[in-house]
């Protein structure tokens, strides 16, 4: 059984979501250095901690041994191959972000002993790029 947590709304709609019932169990931790098990215990019962949001999403996952769900599809819908429909019927892949070459150049700076990766940056941010 999935636990329902309140969701607050906007504005007027607006509900506290603190109270909550389901919350994380507080746990102690051997290992740790002397006091820090006690202390971390300690954090964790003085404000209680936020459920996991995927712990729902897994009590929804159907099993691997249950029954099709879509028996008139055949299992090469959606590739580009075999019958069924080919792969445009699948949505469209998310586009990576584009970096661009002033920000490549910032992070190349850290590694790059000689200094000219740095060089280069401080050109380019100079010339508005």
């Amino acid at each position: 059984m999935a636990i329902r947590e309140e969701v607050s709304g906007i504005g007027s709609m607006s509900k506290r979501t603190d109270l909550n019932v389901s919350k994380q169990p507080a746990r102690y931790i051997s290992g740790m250095p002397y006091g820090q098990g006690q202390a971390t215990y300690e954090q964790q019962t003085a404000a209680p901690m936020a459920v996991n949001p995927l712990a729902e999403v897994a009590s929804e996952v159907t099993p691997i041994t249950a029954a099709t769900q879509r028996a008139d599809e055949p299992v090469t819908a959606g590739i580009d191959m075999g019958a069924g429909p080919g792969s445009e019927v699948l949505p469209p892949m998310p586009m990576k972000p584009t970096v661009s070459l002033v920000d490549t150049f910032k992070q190349l700076s850290s590694f790059d002993p000689s200094g000219d990766a740095e060089l280069i940056y401080r050109r380019l941010v100079d010339e508005g790029y």
